[in-house]
């Protein structure tokens, strides 16, 4: 009978689990005090047979060093534990929490930006920053003499057999998307562009620009003016007013520069604006039929328009920020204006 027990005890010891230290002890309570278990066993012991006792003996003894086997090792594997867990805590760190931070300025008015268009019903395109001569500037109708593709106001890298450079403007995602897609073509093209520029308050040797397409039957600069209207108001507020100037690009015609209305001194002439009460954000004009013909589509069937603007220059208008350098700097100081930024 002392047997079966014995048995019956090694099999819930060793069955035994605990979750916390206090269970560890509760074990031990349980199965080594003085009114445990094992000596319950002691008081059965009396009344075992002369010729089985030391046998019997033998078994509680096994027993008794089980348990406290089985014990300990529940109790050093929560020492362990919780050796490790001081281990893990630097009392040298401070007390003071990390900061979560922002995301740069440059982004958020780029993301504000892709929402609008997206809205007038945009479709993000991209592609390459290194790139070649053909998809930069000669599919774009810049004649061989244009003064950008001198290594003075382009970063070329390679120009035998095959011109290779950074990409001055994002209009060589437009002309990869026109030789691979059929009209209609609605996309805005954001991404980082070079220029061999001087670094100064108001330039880079790089920059950001959000560029536009739209071609399809009968498109005219009517379509282009309220587009860019409808994107000066929703950026700078309901009461921008918009002024388009004739100007010159080699892969639109006619082309313009469009200025918005100071949104500092509200059109009436400041420092900012020079007194004029405008501001200028970007170029356009309609696609010049040789850029359509180049990219494999028809100029008599098909027209569209182009725009482009930098990134810089849309924020630094939002935010009154003056030094364009600002923005590369990784200056924490300046970046966590914009924490509270949308």
């Amino acid at each position: 009978m002392i047997l079966e027990k014995i048995n019956s005890l090694r099999a819930e010891i060793e069955a035994a689990q605990a979750s916390t230290p206090e269970d560890v002890e509760q074990l031990r309570i349980k199965y080594l005090s003085k009114k445990g278990a094992m000596n319950a066993l002691m008081a059965d012991f009396r009344t075992v047979p002369g010729d089985m006792k030391r046998e019997v003996g033998q078994k509680i003894n096994e027993l008794k060093e089980f348990a406290t086997a089985r014990i300990n090792s529940l109790r050093n594997a929560y020492a362990s534990s919780a050796t490790q867990v001081e281990e893990e805590i630097d009392l040298t760190r401070t007390a003071t929490p990390a900061g979560l931070g922002t995301r740069h300025p440059l982004s958020i008015v780029r993301n504000e930006m892709l929402r609008i268009f997206a809205d007038m019903g945009f479709t993000i395109a991209e592609g390459p920053e290194v790139e070649d001569d053909w998809h930069v500037f000669e599919s774009l109708n810049f004649p061989p003499d244009h003064p950008a593709r001198d290594m003075q106001d382009t970063f070329f890298i390679s120009r035998d057999p095959k011109d290779i450079l950074l990409r001055t403007h994002t209009s060589s995602v437009q002309t990869r998307v026109m030789e691979s897609v059929k009209p209609p073509i609605r996309i805005v093209c954001p991404g980082r562009v070079y220029r061999n520029e001087a670094i100064s308050a108001r330039a880079h040797c790089f920059f950001h620009q959000v560029e536009g397409l739209y071609i399809d039957k009968n498109v005219s600069f009517a379509d282009l003016k309220q587009v860019l209207l409808g994107f000066a108001r929703r950026m700078f507020g309901p009461e921008t007013r918009i002024r388009l100037r004739p100007s010159y690009f080699p892969f639109t015609e006619p082309s313009a520069e469009m200025d918005i209305s100071c949104d500092i001194c509200g059109g009436k002439g400041c420092a900012f604006c020079k007194g004029t009460g405008w501001v200028e954000i970007l170029g356009c004009g309609m696609v010049d039929p040789n850029v359509l013909e180049a990219c494999g589509i028809d100029s008599k069937v098909y027209t569209g328009y182009a725009f482009g603007m930098g990134i810089e220059r849309i924020t630094n208008l939002k935010y009154k920020v003056k030094d364009l350098r600002m923005f590369s700097e990784n200056d924490v100081r300046f970046l966590r204006q914009f924490e509270s930024a949308k």
